[in-house]
């Protein structure tokens, strides 16, 4: 969709660690110097970082391909090669990272709370120079090692945007109207179907310290599951919310069964998404005999659901809408003291190894390990 960016396939490489150097000191008065070849420098990273200012994958979806530097090489006099830049890779929240082939989740951010970062690909170590092959029996060694090569993933980011309460209904239910009531939003309102061709958030004031983020995503139609109009293509961006509002079309000769289709392509699509709590607003009350439908369909309702609350009202003349508004925030300050009562669930990076752990120091850092291990040949290696 123009404007809109919600998924992105794209190749991510971290930088080649330098090759270290093969150095003798050679200096006026000291014919025997020995070996000074420096360490290569470890190639970058590939990081993801959460941007708060983010809304789209805009940002990253026409660059297929991201590169950290690789390491410079290492030199002699015990110079080490720099260290290659890490590719920071800025990304809004709500996006998860999926394998492009596998399809696994490899870190997802829709719990991120602040500017949350996860380092994805390791750059590889710097090769070691001579200097660290120096024995007694090998004075003068000519051996070096190359720098570890870096990685090479595909991704597939996918964003879901993230909000309180997930706004359902057919095309021309009033969905707009009723975020264009409630919120500071102004999407697109028109009297045919599907004027909503992306995904809108509002945001529903509460008080000076709290607000409810409500999301309204194009109409859906029988079918909606099976990829038929917009639906199947946003639908994803409902499974995060708190909660969900149905919206009726009361002036609508199918008002009876629109409560059910809806559940259908839902349940359909993701059973996740019938579980979340929910209201039901049968609106255009306004319309001449539309009341008497709503009646209906909240009495055909509450015989299956209860617990479900149903709520006539009309958008156009503002009937029924403190109802509906209170009902809301209830409803997601419900959600949210349950979620906050369950302890919520928070991903868990493991940091002591994603962390860059090579010091300054020379001998303590980059020190050779006498060990019949040939693996044993890179900075940091050892740790």
């Amino acid at each position: 969709m123009i404007g809109f960016a919600d998924e992105a396939l794209i190749e991510v490489r971290s930088g080649n660690g330098g090759n270290g150097c093969v150095a003798f000191r050679r200096e006026k008065y000291i014919p025997h110097g020995g070996p000074n070849g420096g360490d290569g420098g470890k190639g970058g990273d590939v990081i993801f970082t959460v941007k708060r200012n983010l809304r789209t994958l805009a940002n990253i979806r026409h660059k297929h391909c991201f590169k950290a530097r690789n390491g410079g090489d290492g030199q002699g006099w015990n110079r080490y090669g720099a260290d290659g830049e890490d590719c920071v890779i800025p990304v809004p929240p709500g996006t998860t990272i999926r394998d492009a082939e596998t399809e696994e989740i490899i870190y997802d951010f829709s719990t991120a709370k602040g500017d949350e970062s996860f380092t994805f690909l390791k750059g590889g170590n710097g090769g070691w120079g001579n200097v660290h092959f120096k024995s007694s029996t090998n004075q003068a060694p000519k051996q070096a090692n190359p720098g570890q090569k870096g990685e090479t993933r595909f991704l597939k980011l996918e964003l879901s945007i993230m909000a309180d309460a997930g706004l359902v209904g057919f095309p021309n239910a009033g969905k707009s109207s009723l975020l264009t009531f409630f919120t500071n939003a102004r999407p697109k309102i028109a009297p045919y179907p599907f004027t909503t061709i992306i995904p809108n958030l509002g945001v529903l004031r509460v008080d000076d310290e709290s607000d409810i983020i409500i999301a309204d995503i194009p109409g859906i139609i029988e079918g909606a599951s099976e990829g038929l109009g917009l639906g199947d293509t946003f639908l994803k961006h409902i499974t995060r919310t708190a909660c969900l509002i149905f919206m009726i079309d009361c002036s609508d000769e199918n008002y009876l069964t629109a409560y059910d289709t809806l559940c259908n392509e839902l349940r359909n699509y993701s059973d996740n998404l019938m579980e979340k709590p929910r209201i039901v607003l049968c609106n255009k009350i306004d319309v001449e005999g539309a009341f008497e439908r709503a009646v209906e369909v909240q009495e055909k309702i509450k015989a299956s659901e209860p617990d479900t609350v149903v709520i006539p009202v009309s958008v156009h003349t503002g009937r029924g809408m403190k109802d509906a508004q209170h009902q809301i925030m209830e409803l997601v300050s419900k959600q949210e003291k349950r979620d906050s009562s369950a302890g919520g669930a928070a991903n868990t990076v493991e940091t002591s190894e994603s962390q860059n752990q090579f010091g300054s120091a020379f001998m303590k850092d980059r020190a050779y390990i006498d060990d019949d291990d040939d693996n044993v040949q890179y900075p940091g290696s050892e740790q």
